[in-house]
């Protein structure tokens, strides 16, 4: 804060009004002495007077702002583990582990429903699990890259 003495404006009270709910939220003071302080707050006519009210209070940790995803060519935003990361990597093993697990549901309750009607039923999986398995499959060996050599985002 500025020097003691000078004049607060109201900016400078609503910010400790705030900086003084952020720590009764957190525990550190109870709801009577965050009322006896903000009471105090507003009634204050300097730096000084603010500084008081937050003196036994710890400080905020600056925190490190969190890098922003970069836009695409197409405007979108494509990270590395998300959708964007068809060139191998943590993403195309997750879409095949979700493949292998709705294939896994989707054969189970084609043979459940056979065996429970005596005859081998249509094998209507096919339609699930194999033009998502066929995609996965080309995606897998190109890389995920159009015919131009560029990454294509889904």
């Amino acid at each position: 804060m500025p020097e003691p003495h000078l004049r607060a404006a109201d900016t400078d009270r609503a910010a400790v009004a705030t900086v003084l709910g952020e720590h009764m939220s957190a525990g550190r003071l109870t709801v009577a002495e965050y009322d006896e302080r903000l009471a105090r707050v507003y009634a204050a006519r300097t730096y000084g007077e603010l500084e008081q009210l937050t003196a036994d209070l710890p400080r905020p940790v600056a925190r490190r702002p969190q890098p922003t995803p970069a836009p695409s060519a197409h405007g979108g935003v494509c990270s590395a583990g998300g959708w964007g990361g068809w060139a191998g990597g943590p993403s195309q093993l997750a879409a095949w582990r979700n493949w292998a697990g709705v294939a896994a549901i989707v054969l189970a309750v084609w043979l459940t429903t056979s065996i429970a009607s005596g005859d081998l039923t249509y094998f209507w999986p096919i339609w699930v699990i194999g033009p998502w398995g066929a995609v996965l499959l080309a995606q897998t060996l190109t890389g995920g890259r159009r015919d131009d050599g560029r990454r294509q985002l889904p």
